[in-house]
């Protein structure tokens, strides 16, 4: 089975900012495809690769970008497929450039966006597996055991902080 997600980096030197969203589809062991393409570099293989996505099966895109980050729109543009994008902090203006430009996408050409940093690339998978378990009740109930060992860890954690403060 071919993979239904596929996660876009920008440049790659963008790998290493985007291994947590990689550590979130290893805990639940969804297959993706990966790729170095640049809106600016490699426009007709951008351009390529978001216009036959579909017809290969891919379902969701994760775009990485920064600086201008004008990656998940131009892919956006090119595909009705869900666009999710991951605004890759840089100096100088640590991420804010590249969030701002992925959210004033244009009506009618939607890229979601996540945060800058670990948790905007960990939302991003979290986000692509939520719309492939839409259809998949097994993906479902493991992204509700992933919630629900987010929870026992607050739980466990706030219990030890209550210990110390009794005096334990």
């Amino acid at each position: 089975m071919h993979p239904q997600i596929a996660l876009i980096m920008g440049s790659y030197s963008d790998y290493q900012k985007i291994e947590p969203a990689l550590e979130i589809f290893k805990e639940f062991g969804i297959d993706i495809e990966m790729r170095v393409l640049s809106a600016h570099r490699t426009p007709d293989q951008t351009v390529e690769f978001a216009k036959l996505a579909e017809s290969r099966g891919l379902k969701v895109i994760i775009a990485a970008a920064g600086g201008a980050a004008h990656l998940p729109g131009v892919i956006a543009a090119h595909t009705i497929l869900p666009v999710i994008g991951i605004p890759i902090s840089l100096p100088p203006m640590n991420g804010l450039d590249s969030l701002l430009s992925m959210v004033q996408m244009p009506g009618g050409i939607p890229v979601a966006v996540m945060s800058a940093g670990r948790g905007g690339a960990e939302n991003a998978a979290l986000t692509a597996i939520a719309i492939l378990a839409l259809n998949d009740s097994a993906l479902t109930e493991m992204l509700r055991n992933y919630r629900r060992r987010l929870a026992d860890k607050v739980i466990a954690r706030d219990s030890s902080l209550q210990w110390k403060l009794n005096g334990g």
